[in-house]
């Protein structure tokens, strides 16, 4: 039964973006990303730096989140990184050069 509800609740939210952009609205926010960020966050990754360290080393530069860093989802997200990773999730979550451990996964004690 909650699968047939998910797949309404799915198609009802399509449509609903579908009748916005035909009524001239945007989905989602708006991009935080320009050429310049594109080549530094390639030029970094090109350089085995994890997408963290990237993520904070860049600095959105217009729009309400101004003189902010991205998220390291921002990061991944294409245009930005489009081709450029490879490997596994863990190594989309923390880059090259890290034990591929998440947030929440450390034991204390033991």
């Amino acid at each position: 039964m909650s699968g047939m509800e998910r797949e309404y609740i799915r198609d009802r939210t399509l449509e609903g973006h579908e009748s916005a952009r035909k009524h001239g609205k945007t989905i989602g926010g708006a991009g935080v990303t320009d050429e310049s960020m594109l080549s530094m966050a390639l030029h970094l990754r090109d350089q085995e730096m994890s997408l963290r360290d990237i993520a904070k080393r860049l600095v959105i530069t217009s729009g309400t989140k101004k003189g902010r860093h991205p998220s390291p989802a921002t990061v991944i997200r294409p245009p930005i990184m489009p081709h450029r990773l490879s490997g596994g999730s863990a190594d989309l979550a923390t880059g090259p050069g890290h034990a591929g451990t998440r947030r929440g996964s450390h034991r204390c004690g033991g």
